[in-house]
């Protein structure tokens, strides 16, 4: 693992210096009158290495080294702006005019944000990333000289460009040494900090990835702000790149943040990219000349979300609070003002967003690397609702965001899911009239909005393992798409009829299959999907000329309010834990499927905390699914023998499958051990922990575990499994429940249950509780042992499973060498037989292999 991050750290650096030289050598060789390199060529190289560079630091994101990931990702998105731009004006889309208004705003940006990070850098005595940093914000403060005024020149971009190139090359190529000689070769300073010695404050959790957003705003802002400044004469398509490009990595960092449990940072990040894309889209039109018009319904619903959100980011800082109410103020002026972005107020409030997100930037980054902190304000939420009587807030850990089913590595996206909704919603009850379907702007919010943040959404979800919700979004997002598409991106146009309506009634028909399931979750997925099966009617109308004046707005509002209700109850009830809003019961319960609310405890195995929850259900009776070192299985104390019982009924047990016996350690067998045989016992000694199974005889040794009537479901009349599993979590639970009955956790007959999600689906409300620790690690079963004749000197094969037969009677032979040196018994299997760790041997006494029929002992047996 270490070396995987150190060779991203090569790939970053080296990156890094190929931009570098590839910049260099065209900056050098260029003349104002000829490019060495072609726009397009230079444009599409620096792409690549954007990707590159994104990946790295994508890559070494939600590790110790942030800051690293931070200069990666800020990087990229600089050389992916900029060779977007080139590409523009290589194809003749911008006049060698305009490319200096079309560079200039983007390059400010990113000055200043590299500036920032150098400084931050020099703070932490990151030498390496601050020189780098600060040359890159250099090489672009010059650019911007010989973009203004060619007697410059750009010399001075290209020797700041030299520099990174030699320290980034020096770096990277003594990292790559330093991986290839396996750590014998490490030239000097280019060491990293052992990731041991590295202080807790230095890993805040996705402390990276606010920067890179932050960074984001910063470039789309200061786009904005340069014509209201006079930097730039006015906004248009040169200036799409820089806003897309922000966009696209915000909602990178959307991922980010999900995979950091951050569902707050995720939303409100989605909101943005949201914004730049529109931003973009009103630039583009410019190049048809097109004027667009903001519609004002959609931008106050806008500032009613941010404003939400902005109250609960409180509760992280009330500094990140202050910061998202500045988007409110600039929704409202895109409400006031008909021609948006275009217009003195608007990019007045961008102007200001510029400057706190600067502050914003330096604050953040510094706070991610340095032992000390800026004061934020982080507490302040939290005393204010303590001293609120009714009001318990959430503790905010991993925890808070696992499934019913388990446990994920992403936070839960509901909360973005249904604020799409709404904001698609809100965005179709413009009117278009007698405009232009492009000039009104709600292409970009049904488009991006309803679109493609629903499938990121739905992805998420689905990676949680939240079917259901997964398809619902994913479903909405492509009804969105398609229908923004052709209503309101000019592809509609006048026709009308059976063609279109087709398309329709087959969403219709899928949604009329997503409402039934709804009615297995509460009524709030319910009201959601069957008002969105209104909205299905509307456009249905719509097609084929026969909807009525008004029915579509109508039915839009109501869809916006219950999606914002969801919202607000999802926003609401992640923050406190009482009150909660409710979203209703199942309207249709089944045993075994629906109503998450009367699940039973699904805990994560990998918290000890868990356990000892486990095995408190277990002690008062309750039976319960628990990984293994093979497969998930059914257990219940042998202490409580109606648990036992309870288990064996559940299985609806065959008479032929009986129970088995686990135990924790050999010391379990301690009050018994004069009744077992020493060969046996040693033999046990040796072979456990494992994944192997001793069928041994029956005898009064098991009337002290304590089983009294239910002991007959255990084993046969004859014999009895018993196994010590090599899996740390199940041995834990067994040494504080005592020996435990096990049975495989699937109906009797069915497949084996290999992940913690088929517990609950095969064997429903009958389990008391599950313990998850996701897809078990085997899917072969365990080797059972026939040891019944083991004083003898004799073993032989029930089943091979995943313990070799070679391995087992090595270890035997071990434990028969043992007793000839102090007189015991021999094993005449192993006496003149040259192959018997291949399990061949000579004569009746060699070690046999019963078939599964033959043996009803392993039948059930995991």
């Amino acid at each position: 693992m270490a070396q995987h991050l150190s060779l991203h750290v090569s790939v970053g650096i080296l990156g890094i210096s190929a931009g570098s030289l590839l910049l260099l050598v065209n900056d050098y060789a260029s003349s104002p009158e000829k490019d060495l390199i072609p726009h397009t060529a230079l444009g599409v190289l620096l792409l690549i290495i954007a990707a590159l560079l994104a990946y790295a630091g994508i890559r070494h994101s939600l590790s110790h080294a942030q800051l690293f990931s931070s200069l990666c990702l800020t990087v990229s998105a600089l050389w992916c702006g900029s060779g977007l731009v080139y590409i523009l004006a290589g194809q003749g889309v911008l006049q060698p005019t305009e490319l200096r208004s079309s560079l200039v705003p983007g390059l400010a940006a990113f000055t200043l944000a590299l500036l920032l990070i150098g400084s931050v850098a020099v703070l932490v005595k990151k030498a390496v990333l601050c020189l780098i940093a600060v040359c890159i914000s250099l090489a672009c403060a010059h650019q911007i000289a010989g973009l203004s005024a060619t007697a410059f020149g750009q010399s001075a971009t290209a020797a700041n460009y030299l520099l990174v190139c030699v320290v980034g090359a020096y770096f990277g190529f003594g990292r790559l040494l330093y991986i290839i000689s396996h750590g014998k070769v490490e030239p000097p300073g280019t060491g990293l900090k052992r990731r041991d010695e590295l202080k807790p404050e230095q890993n805040q959790r996705c402390g990276d990835a606010v920067s890179v957003a932050l960074v984001m705003n910063l470039l789309s802002a200061c786009v904005l702000a340069c014509p209201l400044l006079g930097v730039v004469p006015r906004l248009f398509v040169g200036h799409v790149p820089w806003l897309w490009t922000a966009g696209v990595f915000q909602l990178g960092m959307c991922i980010l943040f999900y995979r950091a449990m951050d569902t707050l940072a995720a939303t409100f990040y989605g909101f943005t990219a949201l914004l730049k894309f529109a931003e973009g889209y009103s630039a583009l039109l410019s190049f048809y000349s097109v004027e667009p018009f903001s519609p004002v319904p959609f931008p106050v619903v806008f500032s009613v979300l941010f404003f939400i959100l902005a109250l609960f980011s409180c509760q992280k800082s009330l500094l990140e609070g202050l910061y998202q109410l500045f988007f409110v103020a600039y929704c409202i002026a895109i409400a006031a003002q008909p021609q948006g972005f275009f217009q003195g107020g608007t990019q007045g409030v961008q102007a200001a967003i510029f400057i706190v997100s600067a502050c914003m930037l330096l604050i953040t980054t510094f706070n991610m690397v340095s032992t000390k902190m800026i004061p934020t304000g982080k507490d302040y939420f939290k005393t204010l609702v303590s001293k609120m009587q009714g009001l318990t807030l959430r503790v905010h850990d991993k925890e808070l965001h696992a499934p019913h089913l388990g446990y994920s590595k992403y936070a839960d996206a509901e909360v973005l899911g249904y604020a799409c909704s709404v904001l698609a919603a809100f965005a179709i009850t413009a009117t278009v009239g007698d405009r232009n379907p492009l000039s009104v702007l709600v292409l970009p919010w049904v488009v991006v909005a309803g679109g493609a943040l629903h499938l990121m959404c739905g992805s998420v979800a689905f990676s949680r393992g939240k079917t259901f919700e997964s398809t619902v979004f994913i479903l909405y997002g492509m009804m969105w798409t398609v229908w923004g598409l052709t209503r309101y991106g000019g592809l509609y146009g006048d026709t009308r009829g059976f063609n279109v309506a087709i398309g329709i009634i087959s969403f219709m028909l899928f949604n009329c299959l997503v409402t039934a399931a709804a009615l297995f979750m509460n009524i709030a997925w319910f009201a959601y999907s069957i008002t969105f099966q209104l909205i299905l009617i509307s456009f249905l109308l719509d097609a084929v000329g026969a909807l009525p004046y008004g029915y579509d707005i109508g039915v839009t509002i109501i869809f916006g309010l219950v999606s914002f209700y969801c919202f607000l109850a999802h926003i609401f009830n992640g923050t406190f834990q009482s009150p909660q809003i409710p979203l209703g019961n199942p309207l249709v319960k089944l045993d075994g499927v629906g109503g998450g609310a009367d699940i039973c405890p699904h805990v994560p195995a990998r918290k000890a905390t868990s356990v000892q929850q486990i095995a408190e259900i277990m002690k008062n009776g309750g039976i319960c699914g628990m990984p293994t070192d093979t497969v998930y299985v059914l257990v219940a104390a042998c202490n409580r023998p109606d648990a036992v019982v309870k288990a064996y009924k559940v299985k609806k047990q065959a008479q032929d499958r009986p129970m088995s016996l686990w135990i924790s350690s050999i010391k379990q067998l301690e009050p018994v051990r004069h009744l077992l045989s020493p060969l046996l016992l040693d033999f046990m000694e040796a072979a456990w922990p494992s994944s192997i199974s001793m069928v041994i005889p029956r005898g009064p040794w098991m009337d002290t575990f304590g089983l009294g009537d239910a002991a007959k479901h255990i084993g046969t009349p004859q014999s009895i499994a018993i196994r010590n599993p090599d899996c740390s979590v199940a041995t834990h639970l067994i040494s504080l429940v005592g020996p435990i009955a096990v049975t495989s956790a699937n109906p009797t007959g069915e497949a084996d249950t290999t992940h913690h999600n088929q517990v609950y689906a095969k064997l429903g409300k009958k389990v008391d509780g599950v313990l998850c620790d996701g897809p078990s690690p085997e899917n072969i079963a365990s080797t059972v042992v026939n040891c019944t004749n083991i004083e003898t000197g004799n073993i032989g094969f029930f089943r091979v499973g995943l313990i070799p037969k070679s391995k087992v009677l090595e270890i035997f032979e071990e434990v028969q060498k043992r007793h000839r040196i102090s007189g015991g018994q021999t094993n005449p299997a192993f006496e003149n037989d040259p192959d018997s760790e291949s399990g061949t041997g000579t004569g009746n006494t060699t070690p046999c292999t019963v078939s599964p029929e033959q043996s009803p002992v392993l039948r059930n047996e995991s």
